[in-house]
């Protein structure tokens, strides 16, 4: 049987918020997509509607980062009840905010406390529980490192991991460096997975085209793709077919820009800017003619006083081939 879900879009923060989400589950009815990350105080005691609420986008994975085993289990009972269809925890981001808080990658160097929390968090929910991790952390960074980091969380009876091929450095890069600077090591991700044929292992890291995905699935369960999402996410309209299986007809980017604009105004009457929504549609056209003057049309009239989703469809004009 073929691997649930072959493709997803990685957790960004500041981008995968609903109302992306809302636009990718329109171009991919089968994708799977991830919540920004959110620290479980924040459920327990902030506006669980702007972090949670979501328009039956599903599946969706609710992405928590923190390392309080009783604090994350009651976020992901929350977020559970919301009607997020998985659970993953973030070991994988090496910015200093997170450091902080003791969550995200520096968590690879105490696997226990990791796998303390995710049987903490199983136990609190029926949903599936995932970890998204780095290959390594400071002078961590051996394979046996690695493998050591997986094989005590999946004791725990994790048995989903969604690994970044590079590993982190939590001082002297900035995040986004270390998305960039450390090398990609594929090789170490393929070699988890035929050492442990057992667990499911998603790649992430470096993607950028469906071609690339497909290549990794030789080797790999499932391919996770980050910044090529945002930057050119109408390719994935040719998901759903190629890893899915799914043969109905793919949505066109003009339908796209329609049913966004009728998004919008729904998502107005709720209290949203217009920009909140239209920010993340500025390389719908990406590569296409045209593409630079929608960026710009857009970009200079949602912040016009009345404007309105009308702004989408009047970008549309600057679209050649649009259909």
């Amino acid at each position: 049987m073929a691997f649930e879900h072959p493709i997803s879009i990685a957790p960004m923060m500041d981008r995968t918020d609903r109302h992306y989400r809302w636009m990718m589950r329109m171009i991919s009815r089968r994708v799977l997509l991830y919540t920004e990350m959110i620290t479980p105080n924040a459920i327990i005691f902030g506006d669980r509607e702007k972090l949670l609420g979501h328009d039956l986008e599903a599946p969706v994975s609710l992405q928590l980062g923190g390392d309080d085993p009783e604090a994350l289990a009651t976020a992901a009972k929350i977020g559970q009840d919301w009607g997020y269809t998985e659970i993953n925890l973030n070991i994988g981001c090496p910015s200093d905010r997170v450091q902080s808080g003791n969550f995200g990658a520096c968590l690879m160097k105490t696997p226990d406390v990791v796998a303390r929390a995710v049987a903490s968090v199983q136990a609190a929910v029926d949903v599936e529980v995932t970890v998204k991790h780095r290959i390594g952390v400071d002078e961590l960074d051996r394979y046996e490192d690695m493998l050591n980091f997986v094989d005590t969380v999946a004791a725990s009876g994790c048995k989903r991991f969604s690994v970044h091929a590079r590993k982190a450095w939590l001082q002297g890069l900035s995040p986004k460096e270390n998305r960039d600077i450390p090398p990609l090591r594929y090789d170490e991700v393929y070699r988890l997975k035929t050492e442990h044929p057992q667990l499911d292992i998603e790649i992430n890291g470096g993607i950028k085209t469906m071609d690339a995905a497909e290549a990794h699935l030789q080797h790999v369960d499932a391919v996770m793709i980050g910044r090529a999402a945002y930057d050119d996410p109408y390719m994935f309209a040719e998901v759903d077919r190629r890893f899915y299986g799914d043969d109905r007809a793919s949505i066109t980017p003009k339908q796209v820009v329609t049913q966004m604009a009728d998004y919008a105004e729904t998502r107005l009457l709720a209290g949203d800017k217009l920009n909140s929504v239209t920010r993340h549609m500025l390389h719908l056209f990406s590569g296409q003619p045209g593409a630079r003057a929608w960026r710009r049309h857009l970009s200079e009239n949602v912040w016009r006083p009345g404007s309105s989703p009308q702004v989408l469809l009047d970008a549309l004009d600057f679209v050649q081939g649009v259909e």
